[in-house]
């Protein structure tokens, strides 16, 4: 298959017909010597493999040895004549094949009758699958063959790509006449169908190169891609070599070797895959990625383990293929296939102008006489919005010429203005730094962005590589530039139009995770190189400061909202000083809310959207009321109070009762609730009275809104084990708990709320299924010497997850009386109800709970105290819950 400077040369060492044959002659029972010359044929190929051979000649020499195999099975069948043949097809016709490729034959007939041949064809088979081979097969008359590759692209496709391992090959010849473009699917529409295959392909692939499990086959930038490039060229060029191909014009020298070394390097991976797993495995699973960097001979280093090597080798190569099928596939379309259309063109300099809608440069040697253009073409696009891409000898032009992005280019002052230009640009920014990044021409100009190019952290939270969530990154901030992103993220959408100077987030956007992989505190060396680039590109100390503090701090947003207790006002006090001005509070939520949402779609929900805006808002008001002059934790609990009974009353509410309720629960309550949950609560409190059944409510945001949980409420008697009884029961409905509130009144009546939400990440608004949830929490709950049987006979179900250590951290909190727990450990369904049976065992009592799940592992804090109600002090006590909740969370 169209093979750069190889030819495979038959290797009898590998698998030798004469000495079969002769052990056939013996009388040996013949399935069971073809078995064993498979098998010695397979423990050849991979001793090769683990000493380093070639994988061309592994591939290949597979195919060859099953060519012989074959065709000396064939001949042990009589055929009554001369009109049949047997066919490899699709790989096997390629000559490829791994260790459990499919093996795909055809047997193509003369004539339509296939009565002559059905017994010796039906015995060929049958004796195929007795020996253990994986085939898959078709009988066709050449009828046949034409009539259904005339209706299906990919039965041409697979026909295309045949050899004749036995029989006469003039049955393939003349398939191949009656298959030839000239006669059925000519090159545009062949080229045309493969297009629209490729691109649903890519789309059940998200699009993405950087898939955490990626397959090595499907995803963009795999083997197929490579297949797509030479399917098109053979079909249309009708030849075998890519060197046939460049000499055509289709592809360079340097393409053909970033094709040629990508796929090397992904049939060994495939290879591997097939050898690891003892099947036809594409898909490079967690667990195999590790067992092939190891097998590679990747070892662990202080900054980055062997996997996260291997896999940017990986991402790396399918990067490149991604690239160059792209914009070949794109040059076929454009010089080939519309060569003889008439495309309107204008100018835009004297360098660059819009053809068809797409820029190209003026003629071929604009980047050699100004390698500013480099710069200056996504300069343009960004100025004119009508620009639909890059023509693609355009993009051979850039990828051709980058090698001139060297020191003394970026440190030419006309460089760097043009590079800033472009961050100033009103138009699609985001758009072209993506642009920049395939074309290669980012990591050039931001050497340091190009260390992180594909560089993957191993872990289910980060789930794209440095370089795609940089991007992704920019690209929310670009989305939250358009009015319909109002809905969906309408602080951010309305902060944005209001930052003074934009380029200051997209440089702030571009360098927040550049120091990864290096050693060390990210976020400090991203900093250091932030100020570099703005030292060199002529920024005023002033911005030089703003962007270097919001990539220092730009964790601290996110980790204030999900692990502290934002209705605190101690806490609020602090954040805001660590801000200092509302221009930088304004600059952080942005660049936080857009970090959170490139990070892993699954984190970004109502819930987490709520605790940002809650955060902004307070500390927005501690901000323009002064650090000088923080609010008084009295003056709130007066206001909220004062506030909930002024609704109370005019809801006709009690006010006597309100007093003498509100005086169990003590001033802590007045923090942790906003006047409108306080009212909610203590109507529903005096409504239920004096039932004995434990009060559930359950409350739903709004429909038109898309922040918040589902809040469920339960007021009852002050027991033991309530915490770990309700979370096992909440968890038993397929809900997740994000944030826990516990109170306990004077009189020990409890005021827990839990926000949670359904599996999807979403609040619960259902009537139904809110109506379900309150009854069978109320029957968990009624009968506490029921919780310690609800709590253990929870089994949680299991998740495939890394093997991320349990951290517990513990240390006091003396201001509010109380010890903090952080715990850092694998996720899985019912973890906080076994957290809650660890509480039971050792007598902890619990006030409050944060809960943040990244992706596979959650950080969760708790705000614990023995049963009396004091701090955990005793370290003994601290070192046997530590190890407790090692102990079952680690299993």
């Amino acid at each position: 298959m169209l093979l750069h400077h190889y030819r495979f040369e038959p290797d009898e060492t590998l698998f030798d017909t004469g000495d079969l044959r002769r052990e056939l002659a013996t009388g040996s029972p013949p399935v069971v010597l073809f078995k064993q010359a498979l098998n010695l044929i397979q423990r050849r190929l991979d001793a090769r493999f683990h000493d380093g051979a070639d994988i061309r000649d592994l591939v290949h020499g597979r195919a060859w040895c099953l060519d012989r195999l074959l065709e000396l099975a064939w001949t042990r069948h009589t055929w009554p004549d001369d009109g049949i043949a047997l066919l490899a097809v699709g790989g096997y016709g390629r000559g490829e094949l791994h260790p459990h490729s499919d093996i795909d034959l055809m047997v193509l007939l003369e004539r339509d009758d296939d009565t002559p041949y059905r017994e010796a064809l039906s015995a060929f088979i049958t004796f195929l699958w007795d020996i253990g081979l994986e085939i898959g097969h078709s009988v066709r008359s050449l009828a046949d063959c034409q009539r259904e590759a005339e209706a299906d692209v990919t039965v041409i496709t697979n026909l295309i790509e045949t050899r004749t391992l036995a029989g006469p090959d003039r049955l393939r010849e003349a398939m191949r006449e009656q298959l030839s473009s000239c006669n059925m699917w000519p090159s545009h529409r062949f080229f045309e169908a493969k297009w629209q295959e490729q691109i649903a392909r890519h789309r059940r692939h998200n699009n993405s190169e950087y898939q955490l499990e990626p397959n090595i086959k499907s995803s963009p930038g795999g083997l197929r891609d490579i297949q797509m490039i030479g399917w098109v060229a053979k079909r249309h060029f009708c030849l075998l070599r890519y060197e046939d191909v460049v000499a055509q014009g289709f592809m360079n020298d340097a393409e053909l070797r970033i094709l040629s070394q990508g796929q090397a390097f992904l049939w060994q991976v495939r290879y591997a895959l097939h050898m690891l797993t003892g099947r036809a495995e594409d898909r490079l699973l967690f667990d195999h990625q590790r067992a092939i960097a190891k097998l590679f001979g990747f070892q662990d280093t202080p900054q980055r383990l062997a996997v996260e090597q291997f896999m940017k080798r990986y991402y790396r190569h399918v990067t490149a293929l991604a690239g160059l099928n792209d914009m070949l596939l794109q040059h076929f379309d454009e010089v080939i296939l519309r060569a003889d259309e008439t495309l309107e063109t204008e100018p835009l300099n004297s360098r660059f102008e819009i053809k068809g809608g797409y820029i190209q440069a003026r003629d071929d040697r604009v980047f050699h006489r100004r390698p500013a253009a480099l710069l200056e073409l996504f300069l343009l696009m960004a100025q004119h919005p009508r620009i639909e891409g890059v023509r693609a000898q355009t993009i051979r032009l850039i990828r051709d010429h980058r090698h001139q992005i060297d020191d003394t280019f970026r440190d030419d002052v006309r460089h760097q203005r043009l590079f800033m230009e472009l961050l100033r640009s009103d138009g699609n920014v985001s758009r072209q730094l993506r642009r920049m990044n395939r074309y290669g021409v980012l990591g050039k100009y931001l050497p340091e962005f190009g260390q992180a190019v594909g560089l993957m952290q191993h872990d289910l939270f980060h789930i794209y590589t440095v370089d795609a969530h940089t991007l992704r990154l920019l690209k929310f901030v670009q989305h939250f530039r358009n009015p319909d992103s109002r809905e969906a993220f309408p602080v951010a959408a309305t902060l944005i139009q209001q930052l003074p100077k934009l380029e200051l987030l997209w440089i702030a956007g571009l360098y927040h995770d550049i120091g990864k992989g290096r050693g060390g505190n990210h976020s400090l060396l991203g900093a250091r190189d932030a100020e570099e680039f703005c030292q060199r590109h002529d920024l005023s100390a002033r911005d030089t400061r703003l962007v270097v503090w919001l990539i220092e701090q730009h964790l601290l947003m996110s980790m204030t909202a999900q692990k502290r207790d934002i209705s605190d006002p101690d806490v609020i006090r602090e954040f805001a000083e660590l801000i200092g001005e509302e221009m930088r509070l304004d600059y952080l939520y942005v660049l936080t809310v857009a970090d959170i949402n490139a990070t892993n779609p699954t984190l970004w929900n109502g819930w987490r959207a709520t605790l940002l805006r809650q955060l902004y808002g307070e500390t927005k008001r501690a901000l323009r009321r002064g650090l000088e002059n923080p609010i008084d934790r009295d003056d709130w609990i007066a206001e909220t109070r004062a506030e909930a009974l002024a609704l109370l009353r005019t809801l006709g509410s009690d006010v006597a009762h309100i007093e003498c309720l509100w005086n169990t629960l003590g001033d802590d309550y007045f923090l942790q609730y906003q006047a409108s949950e306080i009212v909610w609560q203590t109507q529903g409190i005096l409504e239920h009275g004096d039932c004995p059944l434990p009060l559930i409510m359950i409350s739903a945001p709004a429909e038109d809104s898309s922040e918040g949980g589902t809040k469920v409420f339960i007021h009852t008697r002050s027991v033991n084990d309530l915490f770990a009884a309700s979370a096992a029961a909440i968890d038993q409905l397929d809900l997740s708990i994000h944030d826990a509130r516990i109170a306990t009144s004077s009189s020990d009546w409890t005021l827990n709320t839990f926000i949670v939400l359904d599996d999807q990440d979403e609040p619960i608004r259902d009537a139904f299924r809110l109506e379900e949830i309150r009854r069978h929490l109320v029957e968990e709950l009624d009968d506490p010497d029921d919780y310690p049987q609800i709590v253990s006979r929870h089994t949680p179900r299991q998740l495939k997850h890394f093997r991320v250590p349990t951290r517990v951290l513990i240390e006091q909190d003396p201001a509010n009386e109380r010890t903090v727990l952080e715990l850092i450990a694998p996720d899985r369904p019912g973890l906080l109800a076994r957290v809650g049976r660890i509480f039971m065992e050792q007598e902890i009592a619990l006030s409050a709970a944060k809960i943040a799940t990244l992706g596979e592992r959650v950080e969760d804090v708790f705000f614990i105290t023995d049963r009396c109600g004091a701090p955990l002090t005793d370290q003994a006590h601290q070192t046997r819950l530590r190890e407790r909740l090692c102990e079952m969370l680690d299993v």
